[in-house]
């Protein structure tokens, strides 16, 4: 376990009143829709899971900039996630449409229940040992949205489809969004883009534009903003598997030239071996020929 310093074991054990009180909003949104989703208002029960997500997002950048984050924080956040977006979507689902499918209904809200869960548990345990730009599954506020955008963009626009074309199109949204939460597929998670204290003014302009861009038509816009996230994951990871393939096939083209290219053997049929260039190699000399000569015609004896 990594040594503290006594500050910073008293600041993790700290309990901060700024982010446990957006924290708070959250909870109340999620059990707000809840109450809602029950006496049959299906639209402000989306909207209040959409006012979770807001209230989520805003708790952990408001303790970061403050530094103000805890155990105590990061554990309440988690509680309040799981209320949420785990079982609030899934009991105004279940309320609003998939009640009417007997069997398959509830437990297509407890396959986005339990797959909200262990997302959350896994975020939990590999929390910096994934990579910080990317979220490993569908994250659970996301996966919330797609399913109350649904809801919303179904009543407030009053789709002319049959009642149980809608329950079974909600049903496919709430196991996808359930499965998607425990899939490997990466999701852009935008924590590499960190707003400071001072911003920029162009990013008061994107700000702006993206308020009046939303309020056009809240519905169909978040609604199709969150199927496309709910979507770029799976994008994502095909492209890095085809860049996986493309570099294995790269690897072994290299690996191929490599061997081509290595010079022939030094006994080869073309190198010839010359003893002489081997001093233990090199034959010993010849003693002289002690077999008498005979005698010279004009030796006088």
């Amino acid at each position: 376990m990594t040594n503290l310093s006594p500050d910073e074991t008293r600041r993790r054990r700290s309990i901060y009143l700024l982010p446990n009180a957006f924290t708070t909003a959250n909870l109340f949104a999620g059990f707000y829709a809840v109450v809602q989703a029950m006496n049959g208002k299906f639209e402000m029960a989306a909207i209040a899971i959409f006012l979770a997500m807001v209230f989520d997002g805003m708790d952990g950048r408001v303790a970061r900039l403050t530094n103000t984050q805890s155990a105590f924080g990061e554990q309440y956040d988690s509680l309040s996630d799981m209320t949420s977006f785990g079982i609030a979507p899934a009991l105004v689902m279940y309320e609003w449409s998939l009640q009417g499918l007997g069997r398959w209904g509830w437990l297509a809200a407890f396959i986005y229940v339990v797959g909200a869960a262990l997302r959350l548990a896994r975020f939990n345990t590999n929390i910096g040992v994934v990579d910080k730009r990317f979220f490993q599954g569908l994250p659970s506020p996301a996966a919330a949205a797609l399913v109350a955008g649904f809801l919303w963009l179904a009543v407030d626009n009053k789709l002319a489809l049959e009642t149980a074309t809608i329950a079974w199109m909600s049903f496919g949204f709430t196991v996808y969004a359930g499965i998607a939460m425990v899939t490997n597929a990466p999701f852009y998670s935008g924590k590499s883009f960190a707003l400071g204290r001072s911003v920029p003014f162009w990013v008061l302009l994107v700000l702006v534009g993206v308020f009046v861009f939303v309020s056009s038509d809240p519905p169909i816009v978040l609604f199709s903003l969150f199927v496309v996230y709910g979507l770029s994951g799976w994008v994502i990871m095909g492209w890095r598997w085809r860049r996986a393939r493309e570099l294995t096939r790269m690897r072994h083209a290299n690996v191929d030239d490599h061997d081509l290219a290595v010079p022939p053997s030094a006994f080869s049929a073309t190198h010839t071996f010359d003893s002489r260039q081997s001093p233990s190699l090199k034959q010993p000399d010849q003693a002289p020929d002690s077999t008498p000569k005979p005698p010279d015609r004009h030796d006088p004896f």
